[in-house]
C-alpha cells in the first residue's frame, strides 16, 4: 500500500510540474505555416469557389482540409519534439497541451455538423463561431504558454465577433472572413512564439 501511495504522489508531483512548465512544442515556423495555409485557402476559394453560398460542401471541404493540414503538421512537429527530448515530463506536457486545446476542435466539428444538417441557413456564422472556439482553446492553453499568448487568444475572440457582425448577407462566406481571421491570427501567434521562446535561444 505504501508503494502505491508513493507512486501516486510521484504521479501527482509530475502533473504539477507539467502544469508549471512552459510548453515549447508549438513552434513559430509551424504556426506561421498554418497562417500561410489560411491565406492560400482564401485565394483558392476566391478563384475556384466564387459563389460559396451555393456550393457550401466545397467551401467546407476546402476549410476543413486546410485546418486538417495545419493540425497534421503541428501534430507531427510536437510528436517529433516530444520523442526527441526522451523526457517523460516533456511527453506529459505535450499531452496536457493537446488535452487543453482538443475540446475546442471537437466542439467546432460538432457545431459544423449540426449547422450543416439541422440549421443550414445559419451556416454563414461558421467563420465567426470557429474563431471564437479557437479563442477559447487559446485561453485554455495560456497556462502552458508565454503570457503574451493571451493577446493572440483575444484577437481571435474579437475577430470572431466581428465576423458575426459583418460577414453576413452579401459578405457571407467571404474568403477573407476565414483568410484574414486565421491567416493574421496564426502569423501573430507565430511572432509571439518566436519573440518569447525562440529568439533568445538563437
Amino acid at each position: 500500500m505504501e508503494l502505491q501511495d508513493a507512486l501516486t504522489q510521484i504521479s501527482e508531483i509530475r502533473q504539477q510540474m507539467a502544469r508549471s512548465q512552459v510548453f515549447r512544442g508549438y513552434r513559430s515556423m509551424t504556426v506561421g505555416f498554418s497562417g500561410v495555409v489560411a491565406f492560400a485557402a482564401a485565394l483558392w476559394q476566391r478563384w475556384q469557389i466564387p459563389n460559396a453560398a451555393n456550393d457550401i460542401h466545397a467551401y467546407l471541404e476546402l476549410w476543413v482540409s486546410a485546418a486538417a493540414l495545419s493540425a497534421l503538421v503541428a501534430g507531427a512537429e510536437m510528436t517529433w519534439r516530444a520523442r526527441r527530448s526522451r523526457s517523460g515530463l516533456q511527453a506529459q506536457i505535450t499531452l496536457l497541451a493537446v488535452e487543453q486545446f482538443l475540446p475546442c476542435l471537437v466542439a467546432g466539428a460538432m457545431l459544423t455538423y449540426v449547422l450543416l444538417h439541422f440549421s443550414a441557413p445559419n451556416l454563414w456564422m461558421l467563420p465567426g463561431l470557429w474563431a471564437i472556439l479557437f479563442s477559447m482553446g487559446g485561453y485554455a492553453s495560456c497556462r502552458l504558454l508565454p503570457r503574451p499568448m493571451f493577446w493572440a487568444a483575444g484577437y481571435y475572440l474579437i475577430a470572431g465577433l466581428l465576423c458575426l457582425i459583418y460577414a453576413k448577407g452579401p459578405l457571407a462566406f467571404s474568403p477573407w472572413a476565414m483568410g484574414l481571421t486565421f491567416g493574421c491570427g496564426q502569423l501573430l501567434t507565430a511572432g509571439i512564439l518566436y519573440w518569447t521562446l525562440e529568439r533568445n535561444h538563437e
